[in-house]
């Protein structure tokens, strides 16, 4: 295989430890010779890359609370788990830790992003994306979501056809296929229907993901003095990028055009989608070029996609791990469906419950609050950061501490949910307990639950986030009946501090109708 074959979009998550292991090789080597006292220390920092979990929740269980450090080839961590320590990092200025400049060595922009080489400071220019994903795109969910239901329905169905015809099988790889229904939803809900027919834009999207994320980490390990070649290198092969920015390009261009109209009073089309709501919240006094607006879109378009369709996927892993749930979960989306769809942002607590569960057993990452030290920094206890530490909190081991939740390692379906929403779906009398001490609901930002993030940097758009996991997995509930062909075999891999699943992850779905 030649190197270019890195960014064949066949190319997988699950396949870059081979991808990138001759890259990764070279660099640690090179490292190594260049002092050789420091060869175990090395060594230890490149077996985070592939056991990033295992190794933060084992400092976890050592510290007592208190912080400590994992160290990666590229990167110092400092965990912290204590309310008073994570207060501080969210207390710190922009100017000192900052998610930015932490999310922009993360994904490499300059050279995955079309250029798009944003400041570390957040609100540099301006903030208005917060308030068109918190706000406008939220506000908009009960006019989105009917169709989704109706696309996500009739594009499963079409998939599930497809695949019974060409392998003459109803068994599916389950995450290659969410992944499709997630970006067909999030194209309609943040470019409109027209781009979500354009089919060279469609599969550019759909690749875009893991071309991001195979060339991000390829940069981030090759030796500092490489960096601008390889990267250039990375940007010039890379496709998908490409044709993202020249399709949204004129449609920015054009929408700008608009504004400037209607300042003028002519009348203007009304546009209802992130392309509309990120230019219209975007700074009046120095207003975003369209290659700025694109560029935005280009980054919550990585976001949005990743994050939801791994989560969905373990969801569906844990629906067919625990059948009992199926039951209680079905009548609810059956007698609910409809009120969710027309409220947006409640509804359907049980699943949102079911979701939540899997979610903490199961998390995309292991770390969350990420901060990049762009000064020095002190924790309260004494504890240094230096300029390109990072601070961080291990949100999977949190999330399965016995502190924050009981029988944390037991799958409760129901732990999040209230007593009365569980008798309502499952009868009086119900084997199924919620175990916390409180009800919860899986948009929550709290001092346990970090998914999102913490305090004033939490994710913005988890409300959407949220609404689209509960359309995907509620129309496969209310559809289908689906069963793991293998259980015992492994569901996913790890990589850094991330949980991917296993593509070859195979889930029979058996049409209810």
């Amino acid at each position: 295989m030649g190197i270019l074959n890195i960014w064949n979009p066949a190319t997988s998550w699950a396949n870059l430890p081979v991808a990138a292991f001759g890259v990764l090789c070279v660099a640690v080597v090179l490292g190594s010779l260049s002092n050789n006292s420091t060869v175990r220390k090395k060594a230890r920092a490149w077996m985070y890359l592939l056991n990033g979990p295992k190794i933060i929740q084992d400092g976890f269980n050592k510290s007592s609370g208190k912080p400590y450090e994992v160290l990666a080839p590229d990167s110092r961590y400092v965990f912290v788990s204590s309310a008073q320590h994570i207060k501080e990092l969210d207390s710190a200025p922009d100017t000192v830790l900052s998610l930015q400049a932490a999310s922009k060595q993360m994904l490499q922009p300059v050279y995955t992003m079309h250029g798009f080489n944003w400041f570390d400071r957040r609100g540099t220019e301006g903030v208005g994306f917060v308030r068109a994903l918190r706000t406008l795109l939220t506000n908009n969910l009960p006019q989105i979501l009917p169709d989704l239901g109706d696309i996500n329905r009739a594009r499963f169905a079409e998939l599930h056809s497809e695949y019974c015809a060409e392998k003459g099988t109803n068994r599916m790889p389950v995450y290659p296929c969410i992944v499709k229904l997630v970006v067909l939803s999030n194209a309609v809900s943040f470019f409109g229907k027209d781009l979500a027919k354009n089919e060279q834009f469609m599969v550019s999207a759909l690749h875009y993901i893991e071309e991001v994320l195979v060339s991000a980490e390829i940069v981030r390990l090759v030796p500092k003095p490489l960096v601008p070649v390889v990267g250039r290198l990375i940007a010039y092969y890379l496709k998908s990028h490409e044709t993202i920015f020249d399709t949204l390009l004129p449609v920015a261009e054009q929408r700008c055009a608009e504004k400037d109209l209607a300042k003028l009073g002519q009348p203007v089309p009304k546009h209802a989608d992130c392309i509309q709501w990120i230019m219209e919240t975007a700074p009046q006094k120095s207003p975003w070029t369209p290659k700025r607006i694109v560029h935005e879109l280009m980054a919550i378009w990585f976001g949005s996609v990743h994050a939801l369709s791994t989560t969905i996927t373990f969801a569906i892993h844990d629906l067919c791990l625990h059948p009992e749930y199926l039951e209680p979960l079905r009548k609810e989306v059956d007698s609910h469906y409809g009120e969710f769809e027309q409220n947006g942002t409640k509804g359907l607590p049980l699943l949102d419950s079911f979701i939540k569960e899997s979610a903490r057993l199961t998390p995309v990452e292991s770390m969350s609050t990420r901060r990049f030290a762009t000064r020095p920094f002190s924790l309260s206890d004494g504890t240094k950061l230096a300029v390109g530490d990072w601070a961080c909190t291990p949100v999977r081991a949190m999330m399965q501490s016995s502190e924050h939740y009981p029988q944390p390692l037991e799958f409760n379906g129901f732990r999040f949910a209230s007593r009365d929403d569980i008798a309502a779906a499952s009868g009086a009398v119900s084997d199924f307990k919620s175990i916390q001490p409180k009800p919860s609901k899986l948009v929550d930002v709290n001092e346990s639950w970090h998914v999102w993030g913490t305090g004033r940097m939490a994710c913005p758009g988890r409300y959407y986030a949220v609404a689209v996991m509960k359309v995907i997995i509620g129309q496969i509930i209310m559809n289908y009946d689906c069963e793991l062909v293998n259980p015992e075999a492994p569901r996913w891999f790890t990589w850094r501090s991330s949980m991917l699943p296993k593509k070859d992850t195979t889930v029979v779905f058996t049409p209810r109708h």
